[in-house]
């Protein structure tokens, strides 16, 4: 019997998968840092002999090219993906024979993408499990929109009647998805942590609902998508690298205030309560937690230089991890030890921390300049009356906007936040960040309205 052993990436809410039979193992979906895999194939005494890409991913950078190399399996990518490395092409129908009792059986399952497979595997001549990749998530599917507009609706088609496909497995199926867990890559909030086809039958609008509503639902649940997206499909294509997770160049305080100088990305890693209470003026606070990874490829632009700031040598080494997963280079630099270490005698900034209710108390008292930075869809579902909406991922752009004076700034739960106020800091503007859930603003006696 196979064993299934998921390997998470919870930052971006995507999972990989280990799957063998005691002697020869298969990797679905592996990540650029192959290090896990490899570690995990060791710690159960098995032989990566197959790794299968259910699609060409738009949310990371493949391990598969760089696995393949460093040990001889196979690799199964989909035959109509003109990617520039050598892969085993497969197609839908095709069979694959892993080690002596388990074999895949591919099924062509479009939506996410065009060419998106999903892989069934058997034992005994039984569906032992399905790897749905970007098509059957856990009470939802994969986003049919990251192609661009003009196929999204081609590609939500697609996507239905590719769930109808699934749902002809036995019921008893387990089904493996790889995005769902958080991932921007999902359309909606998947659910849950294990599923079978049957569960999905009775729970997943793309098996409940007929097409035209589950059409309708999906693209009225459409939000914008990190921008990163768009460096991922090329990448994929050419086949990344292997990650290369060696310590970054230690830069002293004097190279770190260089790099502030010539406007490079200083990111500071600690949490927003420690940046907030002291911080290197014109470094721009990403807390090492949640969806760092994808909030720094929505907000950084690409192939910029990257010096990481970190309390612990280990706090910079994890944020390099994530980084390298959808980042194609190296950090440029990075400093460990806190401000005393890399400020070296230049004064720190701070900011204040609020909540919703000292925003209340403000609007009482006057008419402050409220800035909401979350995403178009959270802030049609519900904003402050009067607030300015400009989404993080385009404020470094349009900061200009503003009008002069403090600002509150707020997001969903404070992440988002404490960025967009140090972005904002650096620019010489007074900012108070709202640290705070948006679901205590109506509570606040805060005014709410939709868009």
């Amino acid at each position: 019997m196979a064993e299934v052993l998921a390997i998470e990436t919870p930052g971006l809410g995507d999972r990989s998968y280990l799957v063998h039979d005691g002697s020869a193992a298969l990797v679905i979906d592996p990540q650029r840092d192959t290090d896990r895999v490899t570690a995990l194939a060791a710690e159960h005494g098995v032989r990566i002999t197959h790794i299968a890409e259910t699609h060409i991913h738009n949310d990371y950078l493949t391990g598969g090219p760089a696995l393949a190399a460093a040990t001889g399996a196979a690799y199964l990518v989909i035959a109509a993906d003109p990617v520039a490395f050598d892969r085993t092409p497969v197609r839908d129908g095709d069979v694959v024979e892993v080690g002596d009792g388990l074999r895949l059986r591919v099924l062509a399952t479009p939506g996410h993408t065009f060419t998106h497979l999903s892989y069934v595997l058997e034992s005994a001549g039984q569906a032992a499990a399905v790897f749905t990749g970007g098509s059957l998530l856990y009470g939802t599917t994969g986003r049919p929109d990251l192609l661009g507009p003009q196929h999204t609706g081609a590609l939500a088609r697609a996507q239905y009647a590719s769930a109808q496909r699934l749902a002809g497995l036995p019921g008893t199926t387990p089904v493996f998805p790889t995005h769902g867990f958080g991932s921007f890559c999902s359309a909606g909030e998947s659910g849950g942590q294990s599923s079978t086809i049957a569960a999905e039958k009775l729970a997943n609008p793309v098996l409940t609902l007929d097409e035209r509503a589950y059409l309708d639902g999906l693209l009225a649940g459409l939000d914008a998508w990190p921008s990163y997206y768009a460096h991922m499909g090329p990448a994929n294509l050419a086949g990344p690298q292997g990650a290369d997770l060696s310590p970054p160049s230690q830069a002293a305080a004097g190279e770190v205030r260089r790099r502030l100088d010539a406007g490079e990305w200083v990111i500071d890693l600690r949490d927003r309560i420690a940046f907030a209470a002291g911080f290197l003026p014109g470094s721009v606070s990403f807390p090492l937690e949640g969806s760092f990874a994808s909030y720094v490829g929505w907000t950084v632009p690409w192939g910029a230089p990257l010096t990481l700031l970190g309390e612990t040598p280990e706090q910079v080494a994890q944020a390099q991890r994530e980084l390298a997963r959808i980042w194609a280079d190296r950090p440029a630099a990075a400093a460990s030890g806190g401000p005393p270490r890399w400020a070296a005698g230049t004064k720190l900034a701070s900011l204040r921390l609020a909540k919703f209710g000292d925003l209340a108390a403000a609007m009482t008292a006057g008419n402050p300049t409220v800035l909401d930075v979350r995403r178009p869809l959270e802030w049609a579902e519900g904003h402050i009356a009067g607030a300015r909406h400009i989404p993080l991922y385009e404020l470094a752009g349009r900061a200009g906007e503003l009008s002069p004076g403090e600002l509150w700034v707020h997001c969903h739960s404070g992440y988002r936040a404490i960025v967009a106020a140090s972005l904002l800091s650096g620019r010489g503007r007074q900012v108070i960040v709202v640290d705070d859930d948006f679901g205590n603003a109506a509570a606040a006696g805060l005014p709410l309205q939709p868009a």
